[in-house]
């Protein structure tokens, strides 16, 4: 055997070797690495789109927080300016029962004075004609002493 038939026929082998090699074998691995790389891509594309969507939502969601506090203390605004609101009318109606009170005590008290002050004439008078009487037992003529106390009873009102 010859080194030389040997390495040219190695040269060949090598040769057809190569030539199937890029022929069959480098293109289904050469897809399958750009279908790799791209799902590589595709996925440090989608964790990119993560993490702005992530710093999106939480800039949302300090929004939708900021939002929620400011309609929180307006709600509480407005339920002391109705609890004030309310608190100023319960005064207003306490004050207006409070002056209905006292009016109806007023006239209730005036009513109790004329009426005390009508018992006291009346025993005025009677204390008066009592001792009229007294003093006019002497004289006979009841009807003229009647109509004279008639008369200072009706003075004493």
């Amino acid at each position: 055997m010859n080194i030389n038939f040997t390495l040219i026929s190695q040269a060949i082998a090598f040769s057809v070797f190569i030539w199937f090699t890029v022929k069959f074998v480098w293109p289904p691995l050469l897809r399958a690495i750009e279908e790799r790389q791209k799902t590589i891509a595709d996925g440090l594309a989608a964790g990119e789109r993560g993490r702005h969507e992530l710093e999106l939502a939480s800039q949302r969601s300090s929004d939708v927080l900021k939002e929620a506090k400011q309609r929180a203390s307006e709600i509480i605004v407005q339920a002391e300016k109705r609890a004030s609101e309310i608190i100023e009318e319960a005064k207003v109606a306490a004050k207006e029962e409070g002056n209905r009170i006292v009016t109806g005590a007023k006239a209730e008290i005036e009513h109790e004075m004329f009426s005390a002050k009508e018992v006291l004439r009346q025993q005025v008078a009677e204390i008066a004609l009592a001792g009229a009487a007294k003093i006019l037992r002497r004289e006979v003529d009841a009807k003229a002493h009647a109509e004279l106390l008639d008369t200072i009873r009706d003075d004493l009102k």
